[in-house]
C-alpha cells in the first residue's frame, strides 16, 4: 500500500530540513552559512517583524488561516480523487481495461513519491530557504540591477531547474521508448500487455511534469506561499475527470492515461503565475560572477547525503505497490483492480490519522534541535497514542462495514455486484496492516528530525519490503488476492515493529512497553466495534443507511469496549475534545 499521505516534509507546511516553522530558526544543514536564518525581510517571507522594528509580526494568525486553506484544498483533491475512482470504476468497472491502466498508473504513482512529497521537497525546500537567508544578508548597499544579477535565489534556480528539467525529459522519454519493458517487469503475467503499454507511454510523460510541479512546490514553500502547493492535486483529479469524461468514448482506458498526462501539466501550471511573481526565472548570473559564488548556490553532494536515506525509505514504500501488481498479474483479469480500489478506500482512516503527526512534526523537530529530548520523547508517545485511537477507529468500520462502503462508492456502471463482494472481502484483509502503516508513518518522522542522515528507516522498510515479496510469493498461489493484501500487512507490520523498537536506542527514548500496552488495548477495542459491525451491518439492506448507521455504532462500541480495558486515551477523549472547543472558541473571538 503507498503513503498517500504527508511526507516527512508534508506538502503545504513550509518546513525546511529539520521540520522547523517558517520564521523560526531552522538548524542549518551541512555546508550552510553558519548563524544565518533560514529567511528574511528580502527574501519575501518576512523577518517576522513589523515594518519598522515594531516587534513580533502576526505570524500565527497568518500560519493558521495557511493550514486553514491548506486543509481545505486537500480535503478539496481527496474528494475529487474519490470521483476519478468513481468515474474509472464506473466506465470501466474491474477487468483487463482498468488493470493495464493501474499498471501504466505505477509510474506516477512512483514519480509523486519522489518528485513532490519526498525527495524533492526535502532537498529544494532548504536550498531555496539558504538562498532566501543569503540573498536577506547580502542584499544591503546594491543597486536594484546588482540584487537582481546577483541574487542568490535567482542563481539557485538558473542552476538547478535546466539540468532538472533536461534530467527529468530524459528518463521520461527512455520510459516512453521502454514501455513495453517497464510493463514485462511490472506486470509479467499479464495476458495482453499492448493497452498497458499504450497507457505507460503517456504517463511517462509526468516523471517531467510532476518534476517541474514539485520544484515549483518546493520554492514557493521557502517564500511562504502554501495555496498554490496544496492545490496541485485538484488541478490533477480535475484534469483526469476531464479527459475521461471528453475521451473516453473514443480512446477507451486510454483516455484515463492521457488525463494523468494533462493532469501532471496541470500541477505546474497551477503554481507557475506564483512561481514567477516569488521567484522568478530572470538572469541567472552576471558575465565574469566568481566561479565560487555559482557553486556555492547549487545542491551539494552533502545535501544528496542527507536526502539519500529519504529518496530509499519512500521507494522501498511505494515499492510495496509495485509487489502487488507483480504478483497480481498472472491472476484472473479484475485482481489488480480489487487491490486498488480496496486500498485506496482503506488508506483513509490512515490519512486522517497521520494529519496528528503532520501538525505536531515541527514541535518534535524543534525539541531535537534544543535539547529538550524529554520534551520530544513525550511528544511522540502522545502522538503514537492519538494517531493509533484514530487508525483503529476508522480500522473498525472498514472491516464491519466494507460490503456497503464499496457498495455506496463504486456498485454503478461496469462496477457489479461480484467487483463490490471481491472488492470488500480483499479490503477486509487490507484493514490489518493500517495500524503498522500508521505507525511507519508516525515513528519515521522522528527519525528525519535528527542533523545528521540516519539509514535505520530506510533499512527496516527494506526488510519489511523482503517480507513482503517473500509472504507474497508464497501466498498468493494459495490465497490470490487476499494472500497479497495479508502479505503486504505483514511485511508493514514488520517494519512498524522494527521502528519501534528501534526509535529509543537511536533517536528518543521513548518507553516500549508503554505505547505498545497502548496500542494494544485500542486494538481490543477495535477488534470489538469492527465485530459489532460486521455483524449488525447486513441487517439494514440499505447500503448507504447502513454505513451511516454504522458511524455511530462502530464509534460507540469502541469507546464502551476502551473505557472498559481502561484505555487512557478513549477515556480522555471527551476532555480533549471540550479543551479543544474552547481554545478554537477563544481564537475565534480575538480574531474578531
Amino acid at each position: 500500500m503507498p503513503r498517500p499521505g504527508p511526507s516527512p516534509a508534508a506538502p503545504g507546511d513550509g518546513r525546511g530540513r529539520d521540520g522547523a516553522r517558517p520564521g523560526r530558526a531552522a538548524a542549518a544543514p551541512p555546508g550552510a552559512p553558519a548563524g544565518i536564518p533560514p529567511r528574511g525581510p528580502a527574501g519575501g517571507g518576512g523577518s517576522g517583524e513589523e515594518p519598522g522594528g515594531s516587534g513580533p509580526a502576526p505570524l500565527g494568525r497568518f500560519l493558521a488561516r495557511a493550514a486553514a486553506v491548506t486543509a481545505v484544498l486537500t480535503a478539496a483533491g481527496a474528494v475529487f480523487g474519490l470521483v476519478r475512482d468513481q468515474t474509472i470504476a464506473h466506465l470501466f468497472g474491474a477487468g483487463h481495461d482498468s488493470d493495464a491502466f493501474l499498471i501504466a498508473w505505477t509510474v506516477p504513482e512512483m514519480a509523486s513519491t519522489l518528485l513532490i512529497e519526498d525527495a524533492m521537497a526535502l532537498l529544494m525546500v532548504p536550498a531555496f530557504s539558504h538562498a532566501l537567508a543569503r540573498r536577506a544578508a547580502g542584499r544591503a548597499g546594491l543597486t536594484r540591477k546588482d540584487a537582481r544579477t546577483q541574487d542568490p535565489v535567482r542563481l539557485l534556480v538558473a542552476a538547478t531547474l535546466p539540468r532538472l528539467a533536461v534530467f527529468l525529459a530524459a528518463v521520461a522519454t527512455v520510459l516512453v521508448l521502454a514501455a513495453p519493458l517497464v510493463v514485462a517487469v511490472l506486470a509479467p503475467g499479464l495476458p495482453d500487455p499492448a493497452l498497458a503499454v499504450q497507457c505507460t507511454r503517456l504517463t511517462a510523460l509526468t516523471v517531467l511534469s510532476f518534476g517541474i510541479a514539485g520544484y515549483f512546490s518546493a520554492a514557493l514553500r521557502a517564500h511562504r506561499s502554501f495555496v498554490p502547493p496544496a492545490a496541485i492535486y485538484v488541478a490533477y483529479n480535475v484534469g483526469i475527470i476531464g479527459t475521461l469524461v471528453a475521451l473516453h468514448s473514443l480512446w477507451g482506458v486510454r483516455a484515463a492515461a492521457a488525463g494523468v498526462a494533462v493532469g501532471g501539466l496541470l500541477m505546474a501550471l497551477v503554481q507557475l503565475p506564483a512561481f514567477i511573481r516569488h521567484v522568478g526565472f530572470g538572469p541567472g548570473r552576471v558575465k565574469g560572477a566568481p566561479r565560487c559564488q555559482r557553486d556555492r548556490d547549487r545542491p551539494t553532494l552533502i545535501a544528496f547525503g542527507l536526502i539519500a536515506p529519504v529518496v530509499f525509505f519512500a521507494v522501498f514504500r511505494q515499492s510495496q505497490v509495485l509487489v502487488e501488481r507483480f504478483l497480481a498479474a498472472s491472476l484472473p483479469s479484475g485482481a489488480i483492480s480489487h487491490l486498488n480500489y480496496a486500498q485506496k478506500v482503506a488508506q483513509m482512516p490512515m490519512v486522517l490519522s497521520l494529519m496528528i503527526c503532520t501538525v505536531t512534526f515541527p514541535v518534535v523537530a524543534q525539541a531535537m534541535a534544543g535539547g529538550e529530548r524529554e520534551k520530544a520523547r513525550r511528544r511522540v508517545e502522545q502522538d503514537l497514542a492519538l494517531a493509533s485511537l484514530a487508525v483503529l477507529t476508522g480500522t473498525a468500520m472498514v472491516v464491519g462495514y466494507a460490503p456497503q462502503i464499496i457498495q455506496v462508492l463504486f456498485e454503478r456502471g461496469a462496477f457489479t455486484h461480484q467487483d463490490t463482494l471481491a472488492t470488500a472481502s480483499v479490503m477486509r484483509v487490507y484493514a490489518l496492516g493500517l495500524l503498522g502503516h500508521c505507525l511507519v508513518g508516525a515513528l519515521s518522522r522522528p527519525f528525519f528530525s535528527t542533523d545528521r542522515p540516519t539509514w535505520f528507516p530506510a533499512l527496516a522498510m527494506g526488510a519489511g519490503l523482503l517480507v513482503n515479496v517473500v509472504a507474497g510469493a508464497f501466498a498468493v498461489g494459495w490465497w490470490g488476492t487476499y494472500g497479497i493484501a495479508a502479505a503486504n500487512a505483514a511485511g508493514i507490520t514488520a517494519t512498524a515493529v522494527l521502528l519501534l523498537t528501534g526509535l529509543g536506542p537511536r533517536i528518543i527514548a521513548i518507553e516500549v512497553r508503554r505505547v505498545a500496552a497502548s496500542i494494544g488495548r485500542l486494538g481490543v477495542a477495535a477488534a470489538a466495534a469492527g465485530g459489532t459491525g460486521w455483524i449488525a451491518g447486513p441487517m439494514i439492506p440499505d447500503p448507504l443507511l447502513s454505513a451511516a448507521l454504522g458511524c455511530l455504532l462502530v464509534p460507540a462500541m469502541f469507546g464502551a469496549t476502551g473505557t472498559a480495558v481502561g484505555a487512557i486515551e478513549v477515556t480522555a477523549l471527551p476532555g480533549q475534545i471540550a479543551r479543544s472547543s474552547s481554545q478554537l472558541t477563544q481564537r475565534f473571538r480575538h480574531a474578531r
